[in-house]
Parts: structure tokens; sequence; C-alpha cells
């Protein structure tokens, strides 16, 4: 892809909005059989974004973020995450080969192989890492994160968890865009509901404003919810998406006003179980299926709890005759 989506429905915002392409698109769609009765189930599979590092959802964010921190002069990102952290992760392998550093605040989650594997990736990263456990105690060491990397008078350049800013929100604003792109040549059938995990907001409110600049009105975005140290549910949601939408019009976009309503996003949190990080016996045997019949690799704390979800909910009637398209958003790396 030469040109993101974006620039080519805004050319008028192209110039203010930096993009720094990190993946091929589009990344493909296809059916997946034997899961959901007699709902149709397609997935569209994010697994393979990027071209290096770690891929999957947090590439298509930093696309648009990296140019972002570039553009304000910052030499170091600061974000925050869990133990785990893909997002983190992602960011400071991808930063890394930009020239920039990045430091990672870090929030307890339950431990097993997969965060223990993860907070190994994270140390051979190179990013800074602040053990500060819990919510309460990253806010209250936010001031010290920010004047410890703070540098030669300028602040880092600040990132909530999972990216999920509104520039961030612009990756899957785009993602969007390529899956109408989809629908349009035929690929896929234009869907009922799109079903994504939700961690921190910024890829279901991306889906949201995409689909409806695109104008699929038809299509909702389901978002299933796996974080609870952190307010999510639609209106926080929609707002982001609003957030965004007024970014790209101060970017210069001509955009309809209040494009995204509450009602375009439904959350759900029935299928939380503990809490973030803790695996659920539904989200372990949606990831045994996805990896016997659909060839997927899901991981146990976003991924498997959002396809465990959508079997529960297909199961019950709550799709409809969909069609019901899955997004697959983990993207791990060999030797990473």
């Amino acid at each position: 892809m030469n040109m993101p989506l974006l620039h080519r429905s805004f050319p008028q915002a192209a110039g203010a909005l930096p993009w720094m392409p990190l993946g091929d698109g589009p990344t493909p769609v296809r059916v997946l059989s034997g899961l959901t009765g007699r709902v149709p189930l397609w997935c569209k599979d994010e697994s393979g974004y990027g071209s290096g590092g770690w891929g999957g959802n947090k590439v298509r964010k930093l696309e648009w973020i990296l140019p972002d921190v570039l553009r304000h002069g910052a030499r170091t990102i600061l974000t925050v995450g869990g133990t785990g952290t893909n997002w983190g992760l992602a960011t400071a392998l991808y930063a890394r080969e930009r020239g920039l550093r990045t430091a990672v605040a870090l929030v307890d989650q339950p431990f097993d192989d997969h965060v223990r594997g993860q907070l190994e990736r994270l140390r051979r990263s190179g990013a800074t890492l602040h053990f500060t456990r819990t919510r309460a105690r990253t806010i209250a060491a936010a001031p010290w994160l920010f004047l410890r990397h703070s540098a030669h008078g300028r602040p880092p350049y600040f990132l909530p968890a999972g990216g999920s800013s509104p520039v961030g929100t612009l990756g899957y604003v785009e993602a969007a865009l390529e899956l109408a792109d989809q629908i349009a040549a035929g690929a896929v059938p234009e869907p009922s509901h799109v079903v994504t995990a939700v961690g921190s907001g910024g890829t279901a409110a991306g889906l949201a404003l995409g689909l409806r600049l695109a104008g699929l009105e038809r299509t909702r975005v389901v978002g299933v919810v796996v974080n609870d140290t952190l307010r999510l549910d639609a209106r926080t949601v929609s707002a982001l998406a609003a957030r965004t939408g007024r970014l790209l019009r101060a970017r210069g976009a001509h955009l309809p006003g209040d494009v995204v309503a509450p009602d375009d996003v439904t959350l759900v949190r029935d299928w939380l179980g503990r809490g973030y990080g803790h695996p659920t016996p539904g989200a372990l045997r949606a990831r045994r299926l996805a990896a016997d019949q659909a060839g997927l690799a899901l991981e146990p704390v976003y991924t498997a709890k959002a396809l465990g979800a959508l079997l529960d909910m297909a199961a019950d009637g709550r799709f409809g005759a969909g069609p019901v398209l899955f997004l697959q958003t983990h993207g791990p790396r060999d030797g990473a």
C-alpha cells in the first residue's frame, strides 16, 4: 500500500496526518466453518500485519503514532500496560527501529507462561521498565516518570494503554476503510456485526468511526471487554470515536457531525471472568477450537475471550442471521 485509504478518502487532510507504513495490507478475510452453526462466520486476520518485531492491531496504531511522535520532536515514548503487554512490546520494537526510546509502566496481571515470555521479550526490546504494580501507583508515579524521561527540556510523548489516543485510533479507522473495500470487491459479505476484544477501546472506536465513514450503516461493532482496570463502555468508546473525528476535522478532513452514536457500539462484559489476564474456561475452549478447526493462534488475554463470547452469543441467537466477522488482532513473531 503506497498511500493509506484515509489519505485517499480525505486528501485535504493528508499533509497534516503523517503516516508511516509498517505492514502490508489488506489483511486477509476468510470463512471460518463449523464454529457457529447456521450463523456464517468470517475472520479478518490482522495477525500477519507488521513487517517485523511484533504484529497485530498494535502496529496499525503505530503507523500513525510514530510519525506524530517525530512531528512533536520527542525522543522517548512513555506508555503503560500489563506485565505481559503486547502494546508495550510492539511500541518498543518499532520505536527502536526509528531511533526512539520507550519507557513502560507495568501494572500487575496474573503471571503465566504467556506473560513470562512476554516480559522476557520486553526486556530484550531495550525498553525501560517501571514495575508500578497498580493503576493507583502508576498515576501517583506519573510526575516522576515524566521528569525521569524528559530530555533537553522536552517531555516524553505519552500514550495511554493500548495506544488508544485519537491518533492511535486512526489505525482502525484505516482498517475499517480497508474492510469496506474488501466488501465492495466481493471478498467478504457485509457483516451484521464485527466482534473484537476491547482492552483499551481504540480498536473498537476506530472500527465504528471507519465503518460509518465508509457508508456501512448496517454493521455494528461488538466489543468484548477483557480489561477491568479501565472504564470501558459504549459511551466511552463512542466518545473516543468522536474525539478521533474531531482530530480529523482539525487536520482538514471534511466530516459530517456526530458520525458515531453510542448505540453503534455494543460492549459486553460477561466474558471477562475474574478480570484482566485471568483465563476463563470458555476462552480456553475457544482457543482450542480456533487452533484445531481454523488454524488461528489466539492468546488467552484478549482474542480467546473475544471468540468465546462470539460463539456463545451466536448460539443464543444474538447476531440474528449474520454474517459475523471476527477480528483476529493477536500478532506474535518468532524470535521477537
